[in-house]
Order: C-alpha cells, then structure tokens, then sequence
C-alpha cells in the first residue's frame, strides 16, 4: 500500500508540475503546449535535470541554474498540493464518486480528479497573477456541462436536477455581472464572472448558495484580517478566485450537510 501510495504522489507531482506550466503559460498569453519551458528572466531552455518536480527546486536552492534569478516558491508548493491531491483521490476521493456501472464508475472519479486540478489551477493563477485564465475557464465549462449532459443522457441524473443546475449558473452570473458592472470592475474581475457557469453547474441547488456563503464569508473575514494588519487599505482589493475555489470545494465535500444543519437552527 505504502509503494502504491508513494506512486499516486510521484505521478500527482508530474502533473503539478505540467499545472505550473498552464498556470504561467495561460496568464502571460501562451499556450502550455508551446514547446520547453525556460527561464522567464534568461530566456535558457530549462534542462530536465533541473525540472525535476520538487527535487529540483531544492537542489538548486530556488534560483535558475543559469542567471540564479529566485524562482517563485508557486513551483514546489502547486507540485506538492496536486501530489497531495492525487493520493486523497485515490485513498478517500472513492468514497464520493458513488455511480456504479460502465463507463461512470470510472469515467467519474477522473471528471472530479480533473476538476481538481483545474480549480487548484484557477486558485494559483488568480492568487498570484490576479488573473483567471480564458482557456482554464472554457475548459471548466465544457467539462461541467458535458459531464450533466452525460450524467441525463444515462439515466444518472434527472432532467429537473440539470434545469437547476443551469438556473444556479444563470443567476450566479448574472449576480457576479452586476457586482462587476457596478463595481465598474474594481470590485469583481470579468473572470469570476466567467467562472460563475461552471460553478453552477458542478455545484448545482442548493450547494451554490453554500459555496458562495462560505467564499463570501471567509473573503469578508480576511479582507478584514488584512485590513487591521494594515496589509490593504480600503478601496485595494484582493483576488476573489481563491475563496470561489474554497466555497466551490467545501460545498462539493459537505454542502449537504450544512444546508441541513443551518436550516436545523432555524
């Protein structure tokens, strides 16, 4: 079990490592399939040696093995979070991918899997560049709507379940349009607008509404927290992507369950 598990990291690393290439790739206006990756400061294709998920960044003691510019502590850091990802997919994600029979008992726990790591993808690239990627976001939707289509198309899903997830979509865009267009951007970016659909659509009703309260809350909570470490003043904003994730996750794993008990206090 040991060895397979050091496995599922090992491999959760290697795609951490193709993530960090989407993520810098998809915010500076390339594609990740765009050839070898090299140095943004040198421009020295990156040998293989010194791209080894993890093991490289130390070993070179974060700097480029050519210019010794600081490389971003987002490389290891995303390579470790995808490996820790792969292996809680494999050792408890099972437990929440519950359709049986071909092709969704396999087609299902890799739709999630996949989903993972476009929203760790959405996290990152929002936190440190301010920006949700176009690509990034098409690929969330398509993914969303073609995986509910699917899931209606076999009889795994009924249709009123698909028409509530659209219509969560429907009004979680329409209500970031109007945070966005008041707000004259400042407040919402177009990108969270962009990411409202899929969210909808992988959450659907009422695990939209408990995905926004807890990103709203905890964005509230540390806007606040900054504020009186004097890290922001007001009017400055900060990335809303990271606590959509957040919400977005926490609902998926237990929105269930505080629906219920929040309606259990009232």
């Amino acid at each position: 079990m040991a060895v397979i598990i050091l496995f599922v990291f090992i491999f959760g690393l290697v795609w951490g490592s193709f993530l960090n290439v989407v993520i810098y790739r998809t915010t500076h206006g390339t594609s990740p399939l765009s050839g070898r990756s090299v140095c943004p400061k040198c421009k020295r294709t990156i040998s293989w040696k010194h791209n080894i998920p993890l093991i490289s960044f130390f070993l070179l003691h974060g700097k480029c093995a050519n210019c010794k510019t600081r490389i971003s502590w987002q490389y290891p850091i995303v390579e470790f979070m995808t490996g820790i990802l792969f292996v809680w997919w494999y050792l408890m994600g099972k437990s929440f991918f519950l359709l049986w029979g071909q092709p969704w008992n396999y087609v299902q726990p890799v739709f999630w899997l996949i989903i993972g790591m476009l929203l760790l993808v959405i996290f990152i690239a929002d936190l440190r560049f301010g920006l949700i990627p176009d690509q990034v976001n098409i690929s969330l939707f398509v993914l969303a709507l073609g995986y509910r289509l699917g899931l209606v198309s076999t009889n795994q899903m009924q249709s009123p379940d698909l028409v509530t997830a659209v219509i969560s979509g429907l009004v979680l865009t329409a209500f970031f349009y109007g945070l966005w267009y008041f707000t004259k951007g400042r407040g919402f970016g177009f990108g969270d607008v962009k990411l409202a659909p899929s969210l909808g659509l992988l959450l659907g009703w009422p695990r939209t509404l408990t995905g926004m309260f807890i990103a709203f809350l905890t964005g509230a909570i540390l806007a606040v927290f900054l504020l009186l470490l004097g890290k922001k003043k007001f009017g400055q904003t900060i990335p809303f992507g990271p606590f959509l994730v957040w919400g977005t996750v926490a609902a998926l794993l237990w929105g269930q369950q505080l629906w219920s008990w929040y309606w259990g206090l009232i």
